[in-house]
């Protein structure tokens, strides 16, 4: 188990993982988003032949997520489910064990994706608020408070390119803009595609199992950098 890349908004300190997961010691809360299960039955079932064994790239890691740091919290960021034509007998199973299987209170904030699905035991719930965190499933603006809150979510599977002279690469990512106080965390399924980055953003790499800052946009720097 590798140690996080630490980030610091604020009085929150956030740990970006390399499995494309974020880590907040305070409270020991394990953050993912977009698992997308049951994706390769839901396109089965509209006539599109793929493997089905996504889910098992999707849960088994984040099972030995789960087990390597020991959550008292895993907090699902939206789009757990890819649509209800995949939500099958089996995977519901795995989904009702799943805090007993890690050993964790698990909260599902409901994305675009779990609209019209469910299950017995893990109901979804709304946007909510952690510490200095407005956690979400798509970008949103956090209520006015006394306090101005960072935007943590998914939706998008941020990416970055890296454009090199004859050729290019797309890495997910971590993407925080400033101006809307929001960090947008990578996809975390197996079988999710993703969105590039614009220049708003800046950029944490997931390369080759570590985190690689990613702040010039030409060329990665090595110091790490608060808000």
């Amino acid at each position: 188990m590798s140690d996080p890349f630490l980030w610091r908004w604020k009085q929150e300190t956030l740990g970006f993982l390399p499995e494309r997961a974020l880590w907040r010691e305070h409270g020991r809360v394990l953050m993912v988003a977009d698992l997308h299960l049951g994706k390769a039955e839901s396109f089965q079932a509209q006539g599109i032949p793929l493997p089905s064994d996504g889910d098992a790239g999707t849960l088994n890691p984040l099972l030995t997520l789960c087990h390597q740091w020991r959550p008292s919290q895993l907090v699902i960021l939206g789009d757990l489910i890819h649509s209800r034509l995949g939500l099958t007998s089996s995977l519901r199973d795995v989904l009702r064990a799943l805090p007993d299987l890690i050993q964790a209170e698990v909260i599902w904030i409901g994305g675009n994706h779990d609209r019209r699905s469910w299950l017995d035991g893990l109901p979804q719930q709304a946007s909510q608020q952690l510490g200095d965190l407005w956690l979400s499933h798509e970008p949103e603006s956090p209520p006015q408070g006394d306090q101005p809150l960072l935007n943590v979510c998914g939706h998008i599977h941020p990416m970055a390119r890296i454009q090199g002279a004859n050729d290019h690469l797309r890495l997910p990512c971590f993407a925080f803009q400033a101006d809307d106080a929001r960090l947008i965390i990578p996809a975390f399924g197996e079988l999710t595609g993703g969105h590039d980055c614009d220049q708003r953003y800046l950029q944490w790499l997931v390369a080759d199992d570590t985190i690689v800052p990613w702040l010039s946009h030409s060329r990665p720097s090595r110091a790490r950098a608060s808000a």
